[in-house]
């Protein structure tokens, strides 16, 4: 499965992902599905310089993504995917896309109406809903903030209060 990191992270590009997750994982390519993002140069600009040379950046609207990751599935080219939050998780998910997919819920901040759910992971009653739909689409969810972190599977999360 050359999609291999699909991760909810508000931060997107940064440190945790690219020395955490990238490096470990082989990553060839990071797409960002964000719309207002993909409209944006400057921002893009910014978020490619922590970007190490070998690794490509592509910046695309969610449904563009979404049309796309069937023929990431079954392409050689190592790709992680990131979405800023649960709502574009949602959109990824239309249609089924994700069914198989594992995902990986790595940073959702403290915002009101958020409970803490792990240090780095909160979630509104809206999102738990939300993620709770994903995953009957066939999407495998879980929660850990790097590779070798042990994966808190989306049942625990959604009942758990930390």
């Amino acid at each position: 499965m050359p999609l291999v990191l699909l991760r909810v992270d508000e931060r997107l590009i940064h440190g945790q992902v690219i020395v955490g997750w990238a490096g470990p994982l082989r990553i060839g390519c990071i797409v960002v599905a964000d719309d207002a993002l993909a409209e944006s140069e400057w921002e893009q600009d910014l978020y490619k310089l922590g970007v190490p040379a070998g690794i490509e950046c592509r910046f695309l609207p969610v449904a563009t993504a979404r049309d796309r990751i069937a023929a990431w599935q079954r392409g050689s080219e190592r790709i992680a995917l990131l979405v800023r939050g649960v709502p574009e998780l949602g959109r990824l998910a239309e249609g089924g896309s994700l069914a198989d997919q594992q995902v990986n819920l790595g940073g959702i901040h403290h915002a009101p109406g958020r409970e803490r759910v792990l240090a780095y992971l909160f979630l509104s009653p809206e999102e738990r809903a939300d993620l709770d739909r994903v995953a009957a689409s066939g999407a495998d969810i879980g929660a850990r903030d790097l590779p070798n972190a042990q994966r808190v599977p989306l049942a625990e999360l959604l009942t758990r209060r930390d």
